[in-house]
């Protein structure tokens, strides 16, 4: 397959925060020190797609004058993100606390983001129309519309003012319990489902948020197939719906594949057997991204898939929130090459 070589433009916006681990796979009580990295669902999608060449531009809002923003925004300007598109302003920085899991010791994730920057954002303060001159794609997820009601509204401003525009508006609902109930999350998402042409959900979050469910209760390839087929009939501008699918054995391991369906079309990735996974914060935004780029670089349904499906392999063996692969690394994979050996 040749892809067009002309790299298209994506806009994420949501929030990107601090974030603070144990070394390891410490508690936090156990931990003489934390390791600051920084992360956010938009903010992992955008750096995902710089890295491979696309135009990846982050929207956001972070306070002025601050060290710790400063540095975020530089490691992401480092990696290829425009963060132009950052307005300033608002007391503090969102900060959350990860603790690694490991075997049957679940990850744990404590928020510390009321009040953040990105909460008290006047949604009139972003030029939706000159935020997006030039892009092909707009993509946002619900952890942003749980933030705050001036948050969510903005969110809307950007997907309704991409869809005017004819872009892809891709929309993960990342269902977060720890930040909204099920029944506002489903009260304020389906109406801007209207606006969504390409729609990350988890065969979970389709039931809480949207009420949709397989006819039978076996999880699987076939029960996430109807699913998908059911949301897309359900929102029928959700011309595309994609799934990361996950076989959870213990925090260390598992299994791992995905699928996307499209206008009667359903195309299933290859498994990945998971071993000694080093972070699994992120790799829905990895697989998000891999679907993203293959899509809009004119790949197929069963190309888009795969790479989506290894990106987020990958970023299960990458620490922190970002995932720092090559777009040789990443095709590779998905084009069914082995992991794991001594490159040389």
């Amino acid at each position: 397959m040749k892809y067009q070589s002309v790299m298209e433009k994506v806009v994420t916006f949501g929030e990107v925060m601090l974030r603070l681990s144990p070394p390891g796979n410490l508690r936090i009580r156990q931990a003489p020190s934390l390791e600051i990295l920084f992360g956010g669902a938009e903010a992992n999608v955008a750096v995902a797609l710089a890295q491979w060449g696309f135009e990846s531009a982050f929207v956001s809002r972070l306070p002025a004058e601050n060290e710790v923003a400063e540095s975020c925004l530089a490691q992401m300007r480092g990696l290829g993100v425009d963060v132009s598109g950052v307005i300033r302003g608002g007391d503090r920085m969102g900060i959350y606390f990860v603790e690694r899991g490991a075997a049957q010791r679940p990850y744990t994730v404590l928020y510390d983001r009321a009040n953040s920057a990105i909460s008290s954002l006047d949604p009139s303060a972003l030029d939706w129309d000159a935020l997006l001159d030039g892009a092909t794609a707009f993509h946002t997820t619900g952890i942003t519309l749980a933030l705050s009601d001036n948050a969510a509204k903005a969110a809307a401003d950007g997907m309704k003012a991409a869809k005017a525009k004819g872009l892809t508006v891709s929309f993960d609902p990342n269902y977060r319990a720890k930040l909204w109930s099920e029944e506002k999350a489903s009260a304020v998402l389906t109406p801007l489902m209207d606006y969504v042409t390409l729609l990350f959900a988890a065969p979970g979050d389709a039931k809480k948020l949207f009420g949709v469910t397989p006819s039978t209760q076996a999880e699987g390839i076939e029960s996430a197939t109807e699913v998908a087929i059911k949301l897309s009939e359900k929102f029928p501008s959700a011309q595309t719906v994609a799934m990361q699918l996950r076989s959870s054995e213990s925090a260390s391991g598992g299994g791992w594949t995905g699928l996307v369906y499209r206008s009667g079309e359903t195309a299933i990735a290859r498994s990945y057997t998971l071993d000694n996974t080093v972070d699994r914060i992120g790799t829905g935004d990895a697989f998000a991204a891999g679907l993203l780029f293959r899509l809009l670089s004119g790949g197929t349904l069963q190309e888009a898939v795969e790479m989506a499906t290894a990106a987020g392999c990958l970023k299960h063996l990458v620490n922190g929130d970002f995932l720092l692969a090559s777009l040789a690394e990443v095709e590779e994979l998905a084009g069914g090459g082995h992991g794991g050996r001594v490159k040389r």
